[in-house]
């Protein structure tokens, strides 16, 4: 049997925009998309990385109230969510394909630390990292 973290949930604005984003531009996959009446359960995952999946959750019913979930959405926009990391064989290589996919580096490849290291946020405002790590 296998233990372990399966699945970290991701704030999105618009889950629809966001699989179109993380999928479109970033690349990753569709695990699952199921809904049960108004609530949508939407995985997706790294290709490299089947055992982990990031859930794409819009705040809202049912599983917030409507204050709570506006609330939600602005802190998210303001990027104050805790970052997301992703490593990388090439951080530059990473950053080019993303660039030509339509995605906004919000900070350029920069060699620090023993790693290299960029930066984006996705629609809804959650930052990520890049990282090549050292050898």
């Amino acid at each position: 049997m296998s233990q372990g973290v399966g699945v970290v949930g991701v704030l999105v604005h618009d889950q629809d925009e966001a699989l179109s984003f993380y999928v479109n531009r970033v690349g990753f996959v569709v695990h699952t998309d199921v809904r049960n009446g108004p609530f949508r359960w939407l995985t997706i995952q790294h290709p490299a990385q089947p055992d982990l999946q990031l859930g794409l959750v819009a705040p809202g019913p049912p599983l917030h109230d409507a204050e709570t979930a506006q609330a939600l959405r602005a802190l998210v926009a303001k990027g104050a969510m805790p970052g997301l990391v992703m490593h990388v064989d090439d951080c530059a290589a990473t950053c080019a394909r993303l660039v030509a996919a339509g995605v906004e580096l919000n900070q350029e490849p920069i060699a620090r630390f023993g790693n290299v290291d960029a930066g984006f946020r996705d629609p809804s405002g959650n930052g990520w990292k890049i990282i090549q790590r050292g050898r």
